[in-house]
């Protein structure tokens, strides 16, 4: 979904960063370089930074209005 505003663990505010994270990692730099700049140096930040995942886009693609999918058999086994 969207990365959460702090961290769980220590309430640091890392939210604003995140954009920029994935600006860097796409340029090429690595995942610790990143954070360091960021001067993320604990693990509980760093974990929220490493393990998201945006499901954003993907979510906004499903439509339960949407009968075609009723006749997908991959979809079937999944209660839709």
């Amino acid at each position: 979904m969207i990365i959460p505003v702090r961290c769980f663990t220590c309430g640091n505010v890392i939210a604003d960063k995140y954009l920029i994270y994935l600006d860097m990692i796409a340029e090429g730099v690595s995942e610790e370089d990143a954070m360091n700049a960021f001067h993320l140096n604990r693990f509980c930040c760093r974990r929220m930074m490493l393990t998201h995942v945006d499901m954003t886009d993907l979510l906004l693609k499903f439509n339960p209005a949407d009968t075609s999918v009723l006749n997908d058999p991959v979809a079937a086994n999944f209660g839709y």
